[in-house]
């Protein structure tokens, strides 16, 4: 094992039963190089960022270190590797959905460590989910039949049964994207033949057998999905293959779906941006219907809310379009809100109903903005695997964050 130096939806069951077999949980729930604009929010009627200024200032706030969280993490990696690498070798494309969170924990404790073993794991599951892609049209309940490789489900709760699945795809590739553009940022990594290599491979296949495939499927039924969550998923694996091609008519193609996404989808009245609102709880965190267009509460249910946070903060990371400012107002949602007491935890954004505080898989991420949110989520008892992974990464960025944070605040 090396150690190299790291740069800084939708729910399923499968993989989160490596919840916390081994930490113990009270709840157990389900389981050169482009550099990328700095795109500003449009000003519209939607709510704007508050200044960033009432975030914790580094240094204030004691959080738990990375080796903390690494050991936790590694209490669920071997029975992790049990569940996730027969999905990683199955050809039903549910089985990578719920594999989707294994990739995400591995990816994330590698940035946070440098290890490189746990890049060969999230490397091992993707490599083995492409080895299972057959051509669609050698598929004989594929609803295409193109030259396309791929793959189908057979769930039975899917009408037809057998088809390919669009959402379940872009559920695993958005964290499998990330992982790549994980190693291209990563110079002992990239430059090292062997990683080069398999980087390259998987690069080639999810450009043409992921991007390419469902946007030539007809974009409007496939990526500007009708759900803020499901469209989030293909603004990540754009935002991240817009970051590591090589090929400009094909950035630009990726950058045109990153700001459709952002901005207003070409089939739906907004974007992402122009769906927040201020809260009609507190006024200091945003709120969001999951429906284009729709301002009613109760709005987002908070479970498929992880996979609009996975995607806003990778671009807050990637300095495009999304601003610390935004993620202190879903911070504040997070604390103020969703989990307004230790086992409180609503089941819709406008703070309503009753949930079980998965936050695994996107709602955790807010940690790496503010010491004050990530020592909250240390108390959180719902504790997983890929929780543990990314309050990791949320330790390794704020240790690494400047001692005063500067203010964004108007004099």
């Amino acid at each position: 094992m090396r150690t190299v130096t790291s740069p800084l939806g939708e729910p399923g069951f499968g993989l989160r039963r490596w919840l916390l077999l081994a930490l113990g949980a009270v709840v157990v729930v389900g389981a050169g190089l482009f550099a990328l604009q700095d795109r500003r929010p449009p000003v519209s009627a939607a709510a704007t960022p508050l200044c960033s200024a009432g975030r914790s200032p580094a240094g204030s706030v004691t959080v738990l270190p990375v080796s903390h969280w690494e050991n936790r993490y590694l209490q669920t990696w071997d029975f992790e590797r049990t569940e996730a690498l027969p999905a990683s070798r199955s050809a039903d494309s549910w089985e990578h959905y719920t594999l989707s969170y294994a990739v995400d924990a591995n990816t994330a404790v590698f940035r946070a460590t440098g290890r490189t073993r746990y890049l060969d794991r999230a490397l091992e599951y993707l490599n083995g989910v492409v080895d299972t892609a057959r051509a669609s049209k050698s598929l004989p309940t594929s609803q295409y039949r193109d030259g396309y490789l791929g793959w189908v489900s057979n769930r039975k709760d899917l009408q037809p049964t057998g088809v390919e699945v669009s959402l379940y795809e872009s559920y695993f590739w958005r964290h499998a994207t990330t992982t790549l553009r994980i190693m291209r940022q990563t110079p002992a990594v990239y430059d090292d033949l062997g990683y080069r290599a398999r980087y390259e491979k998987l690069l080639a296949f999810a450009e043409t057998h992921v991007f390419d495939k469902w946007h030539s499927r007809g974009a409007n039924d496939t990526i500007y999905r009708s759900r803020t969550h499901m469209a989030s998923h293909w603004a990540t694996i754009a935002l991240n293959l817009a970051a590591i091609t090589e090929d400009p008519a094909r950035r630009d193609r990726y950058r045109k779906v990153v700001d459709d996404i952002d901005r207003k989808l070409p089939n739906y009245p907004t974007g992402l941006r122009g769906q927040l609102q201020p809260h009609p709880v507190d006024a200091s965190a945003y709120f969001w219907n999951d429906e284009w267009g729709s301002t009613r509460r109760p709005g987002q249910d908070v479970s498929h809310a992880n996979g609009v946070m996975s995607y806003v903060v990778e671009a807050e990371g990637q300095g495009d379009f999304w601003t610390a400012a935004d993620m202190t107002r879903f911070g504040n949602l997070l604390t103020k809100v969703i989990w307004p007491g230790e086992r409180r935890y609503a089941a819709f954004v406008d703070g309503s109903g009753n949930d079980n505080g998965w936050f695994s898989d996107g709602l955790v991420k807010l940690g790496r903005y503010d010491p004050a949110v990530q020592q909250r989520l240390e108390r959180h008892e719902v504790v997983n695997g890929q929780f543990a992974a990314n309050m990791a990464l949320n330790a390794m960025l704020l240790q690494q964050a400047p001692s005063a944070e500067s203010s964004s605040c108007p004099p």
